[in-house]
């Protein structure tokens, strides 16, 4: 990708248990393992673009046709014609019926207190997980899409797990984590309740399902930096750049020679064209930055104030 002109990043995607950087040039894709420890950085250009959508029956997102322009620091990724397309948008809005395939229901364990219930194509095994930053889950019922999709309205109706949470309330589940037991026996303990709600639904019920722990994976074994300096906006110019810590979901901390680590959400990365910077004098992150606005955090996540 280095060699090439016109990447467009798409993020971090989860697959095979390992996190992936993928971009796209026109019909092109491209992938690379962002692995701990290793030294990554990137230079920014726009305009931000849209970058398309997915469409049933095609293993890859579709280049935008219209390449429309998108916010700069908007959370959405596609234009809104790319949105109306999306499968997987459609999926999440609960606007698809059924696809003929296995889905899954999990629990997942986000932070003390913080319990999710959610839905996942088997296919895809534990990639939507690791994706969403789950600490810790397990697997309760597999079936049609739904009769899966009413087990999760059942759930969350009973109010024993939310379906969603915001990204600043995962954020915040990542300082000062019980041990594995008990994140291990919350989840337990709400397997134990959600079962019998489910007793009558169509689907396949899994009341001895394994529970797995992603917090070492996520290198936070240790815990997160108690101070770190988030990216929170981007724009043309922009430099990011550090030492990769282990990813935590769609979330990587970069270490900087000097000074606290830089947490940077890949999704923000989405619809930029990029170079690397790696082996220049752009490895990390510089300051000061026009391109780039951090924000000064400490644990808890909460307390924050504008640095640049």
């Amino acid at each position: 990708m280095d060699e090439q002109a016109g990447w467009t990043a798409h993020g971090l995607h989860w697959h095979g248990g390992r996190p992936y950087l993928s971009a796209r040039c026109g019909e092109r894709g491209y992938e690379r393992a962002l692995v701990a420890g290793e030294r990554v950085g990137w230079v920014l250009a726009g305009p931000r673009r849209c970058t398309g959508v997915w469409l049933p029956g095609e293993p890859e997102r579709r280049p935008c046709p219209h390449r429309a322009t998108i916010d700069p620091d908007g959370a959405a990724v596609q234009c809104p014609a790319c949105q109306a397309a999306d499968r997987g948008l459609a999926l999440a809005r609960d606007q698809i019926v059924d696809d003929g395939r296995t889905y899954r229901l999990y629990l997942a364990w986000l932070g003390a207190g913080l319990l999710k219930v959610g839905l996942t194509a088997e296919e895809r095994g534990n990639s939507r997980l690791l994706e969403q930053g789950a600490l810790a889950f397990t697997f309760l019922a597999r079936g049609s899409l739904p009769g899966i999709r009413r087990a999760e309205l059942t759930v969350s109706g009973a109010r024993l797990a939310r379906e969603r949470y915001r990204s600043q309330a995962k954020l915040a589940g990542w300082w000062g984590l019980p041990t594995a037991a008990a994140r291990a026996a919350e989840l337990a303990g709400l397997r134990t309740r959600a079962l019998p709600l489910l007793a009558g639904h169509r689907i396949e019920l899994h009341p001895q399902g394994e529970i797995l722990d992603h917090v070492e994976l996520f290198g936070l074994g240790a815990g997160a930096p108690r101070e770190y300096l988030a990216v929170a906006g981007l724009a043309d110019g922009a430099v990011v750049g550090g030492v990769a810590r282990a990813p935590i979901g769609r979330h990587v901390f970069l270490d900087q020679p000097a000074g606290p680590p830089v947490l940077l959400d890949t999704r923000k990365l989405a619809g930029w064209r990029i170079t690397s910077s790696t082996g220049s004098t752009a490895d990390d992150t510089p300051t000061p930055n026009p391109g780039l606005r951090l924000q000064r955090c400490t644990e808890p996540v909460g307390s924050q104030e504008a640095l640049f």
